[in-house]
């Protein structure tokens, strides 16, 4: 199946176009270019008429006592011939009969003429006069392109015709014998150089027909390189040169008459899971599969798909209205999910293949560009794989997270550190037991260069998407230890890491750095890793949280209860800490809230990591929290973000002044 187009393109080479028999060649050659034949036997006609009528002054002036006669019969004949042939052009009665006419008209043209011919008193000059007569014989052979039977036939009948005339005329037997030699040798002659050409016209056409086969055999490997190199090899569907190219034609359309059109981008969520669980041969069969679906869904309403790259696909459709994007991009997703392809490894509660699909639509903007529309699908594309996949987002340029103002960040995200435009806070975390504040976690904090602050809600996701989340992920973790954990203003700190920092190879090593070279101990510092459908529970990532737990670093697992890797994760990992997401507590003024968020405290503890609770803000949430025994609070109630000075300055108030020397 892997090589389905492939072996397609391969037959194609290998084909060769059939010859024809020898009985279709011939037919073959009695039809070849009819068209042009019609076209020149009538032509040949017509002049053969007018000559013929107009060698009437010849029979005024050697046989003047019966030319009224031959005159008469020149012009009946014409008449006749030229009537009879142009009612079978009109007929459409084809070259084979035209020409049948044709002959007619030559053999009624020489017997017409020679019967009352042979009645003038003027035999001396009639005896010159019927030499006239090897006209018609090579007009059969040679002036008309007649097959070569149909040659003979009339040349035969005109050799005969004059002969018959000799025992009606017999001026001497020397005479006799001499023109029957003459037109005897006419005849063979010109039938001869009529075969000869029939028969070179016959090889012109097989030359000509060999060289037709060869070109289309040329031009069909052309036509088969081209769909090889415009095809995706798995698929059979357009690849990304062929999608390209369709591309830059609607947007030139677009541009010129207007016509909007849509680009939308679809992945299949966690296909690196189902290839590593199925295999890759399954794998294929499942792009293969979900290929054909969509195309056989998208193609009544005007949509044409490609494969973009991998497990990616893009749908181009020209559309003269928005919303027609938002149906068509539903009916793209609902049209896999509907397929119900089993997929047990995901761990986000769904057990089949599903789509994620980002949507893109032309609009009048500044600078726009034909890029500008493949970047604005792929944002909503990530916009939808950040909603929990399996879902349609069409890109909104008035959402701050998808609209232009997000390239503004990723921009200010490379100058962040370097301009100090990023900061660190850190709020305090509550022991319930003996009260202390000992621990805190880092929060970043972002700021334009003219001061308004960025939430951690939209530049987070922009450094994630962008990859900048490395870089600034170093730097919180040097910060930290640097503002805080070095002269142990704080006894630990948390710090958030994004799943996107634990795949990168060397991460772990990057930290067994930072801690060298600040001296503090690994022990001091806890990663929060956040439960989410980001979280993919592969080789590396688990690889790294033991590389991390080797170098005394606790894990913690951040936002229990807000998706539904949280069990999952319980169940591989060794955490030191559960933070239960601060939705839980709020929600806990009610009797079933209440249950639920016990149910949730009785389940972790049954797994042994310690509890923290977070977004506590009242004195009676916190004692709901004493009352379930929970090991850590976080919230406002406890303590708000404070910067490192805030923690700084309250060591150094908290240390006593050292005594003074005494003198000597």
């Amino acid at each position: 199946m892997k090589r389905m187009f492939a072996n397609t393109v391969e037959f194609d080479f290998d084909r060769k176009l059939q010859r024809p028999s020898p009985a279709e060649l011939r037919d073959l050659y009695r039809n070849d270019d009819e068209a042009a034949r019609v076209e020149a036997t009538r032509r040949g006609l017509w002049i053969a008429v007018i000559v013929y009528v107009l060698y009437s002054a010849t029979d005024l002036l050697l046989i003047p006592d019966v030319a009224a006669y031959t005159i008469m019969a020149r012009l009946t004949v014409g008449i006749v011939a030229l009537a009879v042939f142009e009612t079978q052009l009109h007929l459409d009665t084809g070259i084979k009969w035209l020409d049948r006419t044709s002959a007619m008209a030559l053999i009624s043209g020489y017997a017409v003429w020679i019967f009352p011919a042979l009645r003038t008193v003027h035999t001396e000059s009639l005896s010159y006069y019927m030499i006239f007569g090897a006209i018609f014989m090579m007009g059969a052979n040679l002036f008309f392109s007649f097959r070569f039977v149909l040659s003979v036939i009339s040349s035969s009948v005109i050799l005969a015709t004059f002969l018959l005339s000799l025992f009606a005329f017999w001026p001497t037997d020397i005479y006799a014998l001499a023109f029957s030699a003459f037109y005897v040798s006419c005849f063979v002659f010109t039938s001869y150089v009529n075969w000869k050409l029939n028969r070179e016209r016959y090889h012109v056409f097989l030359n000509a027909l060999e060289a037709q086969i060869q070109q289309r055999e040329a031009t069909e490997r052309g036509e088969a390189l081209l769909r090889m190199s415009n095809t995706d090899y798995l698929t059979g569907l357009e690849n990304r040169r062929a999608v390209d190219q369709r591309l830059r034609n609607y947007w030139k359309e677009w541009q010129v008459n207007g016509r909007g059109f849509a680009a939308i981008l679809v992945d299949v969520d966690f296909f690196k899971k189902y290839n590593d669980f199925y295999g890759h041969q399954e794998g294929d069969r499942c792009l293969i599969h979900i290929a054909t679906t969509i195309k056989e869904a998208i193609e009544p309403l005007g949509g044409s798909i490609g494969r973009y790259g991998g497990e990616e696909f893009i749908v181009l459709a020209q559309f003269d209205m928005k919303e027609r994007v938002a149906f068509l991009a539903e009916r793209i997703r609902s049209t896999v999910e509907q397929l119900s392809l089993l997929h047990e490894e995901r761990r986000d509660g769904t057990s089949i293949v599903t789509v994620s699909v980002g949507a893109a639509f032309t609009r009048e903007q500044s600078g726009a560009k034909l890029e500008k529309i493949i970047h604005e699908a792929d944002r909503a594309l990530y916009g939808a794989k950040a909603s929990g996949r399996n879902c349609t987002r069409l890109f909104d340029p008035n959402d701050p997270n998808s609209s232009d103002e997000s390239e503004n960040i990723a921009a200010l995200l490379k100058i962040a550190i370097n301009q100090n435009l990023v900061s660190l806070v850190y709020q305090p975390i509550e022991e319930m037991t003996s009260k202390r504040r000992d621990a805190v976690e880092a929060l970043m904090r972002l700021r334009t260069l003219d001061g308004s602050v960025i939430p951690p809600s939209l530049f987070i996701p922009i450094a994630e998407r962008t990859g900048m989340i490395i870089e600034l992920g170093r730097w919180v973790i040097r910060t930290t230890c640097h503002d805080l954990l070095a002269d142990n203003h704080v006894q630990s700190a948390s710090i958030n890491v994004s799943p996107i920092q634990l795949k990168m190879p060397g991460f772990a090593a990057s930290v067994a750095a930072i801690l060298y070279e600040t001296g503090v101990s690994g022990s001091r510092l806890a990663f929060e890793i956040t439960e989410g459908l980001e979280m993919e529970m592969h080789s590396d990532v688990l690889r790294c949280i033991n590389d991390l737990k080797t170098l005394g670093i606790r894990i913690w697992l951040d936002d229990f209860g807000t998706g539904f890797a949280g069990l999952s994760w319980l169940r591989l990992i060794d955490f030191d800490m559960v933070k239960i997401d601060r939705s839980f507590l709020h929600g806990s003024s009610t009797p079933r809230g209440k249950a639920m968020l016990q149910d949730i405290v009785g389940l972790i503890r049954n797994r042994g990591p310690k509890i923290l609770v977070e977004g506590v803000e009242t004195e009676k949430q916190l004692a709901l929290l004493r009352e379930f025994n929970i090991d850590y609070a976080q919230g406002y109630h406890v303590g708000r973000p404070s910067s490192a000075q805030t923690y700084r300055d309250a060591t150094n108030i908290a240390r006593p002044s050292a005594a003074p020397t005494p003198s000597a």
